[in-house]
């Protein structure tokens, strides 16, 4: 899939968003002017590096549609219908759906705000749908807006989520609350879920690097997370819908940057019974509508 050169700057006092609709409507860079007059990314965006649809992006942040994270085998089934998806991960499988790999048509575009729209019109799966992504700065933050309309003649199981990227160093520190989480087998496949105790692994805002991989699937969150990195003097706080309160933490060993993905169900639920039994994808009549919402906002430490 071939990427051009489309690209929409958004930019409102301290805050500047670089957005890349042809390649999966990427928000590719955000940065904050702090009061000191540093300029931090907010978002893990490596200098020089170009969104593309061929892999997922490592960097920035971008739609989850019409499901978040993992269809095993290619398979999406709610226990009521039961269909196949296209591949798109070399493991096998489909990751995070259509929407990262789709050109998204420019709806509207002024200094502080865009509107962005990914259609699903044919494929050899039954889904066909709309999704709207409006995406807002002010002085203090960004938000981002995500509605997704089922415009098929049936009944589907639908999900919705963001992927952030954010900058992660040695000091970097996240805080967040959680009363449970998948249990997983192997390759990320739930076998179950479990209560957390005392909020979870990062209730107590721990340093994140561990020198391991890291990998939840969350229930019951609270809806803020907390990365604060004092060698940088920044703080990020990322806050996100009711109906976005599944997040995936992620970070492969001595990575620099870490993943907290507010999404509407866990890993594996459009394909796993045990991740659909914990929190499953919604089912969407014909015309319906899932909606959610996520903000990203910096301060100095």
């Amino acid at each position: 899939m071939k990427d051009d050169d489309t690209m929409l700057e958004l930019e409102v006092g301290p805050l500047r968003a670089r957005i890349h609709p042809e390649a999966g409507g990427i928000i590719a860079a955000l940065e904050w002017r702090g009061p000191d007059g540093r300029l931090h990314k907010l978002l893990h965006s490596p200098d020089g590096a170009r969104p593309a649809t061929a892999a997922p992006n490592m960097m920035g942040s971008w739609a989850m549609v019409p499901f978040a994270n993992r269809a095993f085998e290619g398979i999406v089934d709610d226990g009521m219908t039961r269909f196949c998806v296209p591949e798109n991960d070399q493991r096998g499988g489909n990751i995070h759906g259509f929407g990262w790999q789709s050109a998204w048509d420019i709806l509207g575009h002024t200094a502080g705000h865009t509107v962005l729209e990914h259609r699903r019109d044919a494929g050899p799966d039954p889904y066909r749908y709309r999704v709207r992504q409006e995406i807002t700065l002010d002085d203090r933050g960004m938000t981002v807006a995500l509605a997704i309309t089922n415009q098929a003649d049936q009944a589907l199981p639908y999900g919705l989520g963001h992927h952030p990227w954010f900058p992660c160093a040695a000091d970097t520190r996240l805080g967040l609350t959680a009363s449970g989480a998948l249990v997983f087998g192997d390759a990320f496949r739930a076998t179950g879920s479990e209560a957390l105790s005392a909020g979870g692994p990062y209730a107590g805002k721990p340093v994140f690097a561990t020198g391991r991989e890291t990998a939840w699937s969350f229930l019951g969150w609270d809806g803020t997370a907390r990365i604060e990195t004092p060698s940088t003097g920044l703080a990020i706080t990322l806050t996100a819908s009711e109906s976005l309160r599944c997040p995936v933490v992620w970070a492969p060993a001595g990575a620099d940057f870490l993943c907290v993905e507010p999404q509407s169900h866990v890993i594996g639920s459009p394909s796993e019974r045990a991740a659909r039994e914990a929190a499953p994808l919604r089912r969407l009549a014909p015309g319906e509508s899932l909606e959610g919402w996520l903000r990203i906002a910096p301060e100095a430490l």
